[in-house]
């Protein structure tokens, strides 16, 4: 069993852009992958996901669009702009920085 944990700081971000580099997607699906990929580990709440929607796009690195989702209701679509791709290609680099250098400190036997 999983266990529930909140999401750091920027986290969330990188988990959106990575999710949406498989395309787009409206802010449930979006939700729905980030639990899926992250083995039940992240829930993203709407009162969290729609923010941070809200400020990559207000940052050009996402563009939306309504559409249909697939239960026939109108959602908003949203997909990386070039400069998300750029954005997730930059986040990605420091966070596996970041991972590498926790990884050591916990390894650490002094």
């Amino acid at each position: 069993m999983a266990v529930r944990t909140d999401l750091l700081q920027g986290t969330l971000d990188l988990l959106i852009l990575k999710t949406l580099a498989h395309g787009a997607n409206h802010g449930l699906g979006i939700a729905r992958r980030v639990e899926q990929v992250t083995r039940g580990t992240f829930r993203v709440k709407p009162g969290s996901l729609f923010p941070a929607l809200h400020r990559l796009e207000e940052s050009g690195w996402l563009a939306s669009e309504w559409g249909e989702s697939e239960t026939h209701r109108k959602a908003k679509y949203y997909r990386l702009t070039k400069g998300g791709q750029r954005q997730l290609r930059t986040r990605t680099a420091t966070w596996e920085r970041i991972a590498l250098a926790i990884t050591a400190a916990l390894e650490s036997t002094s």
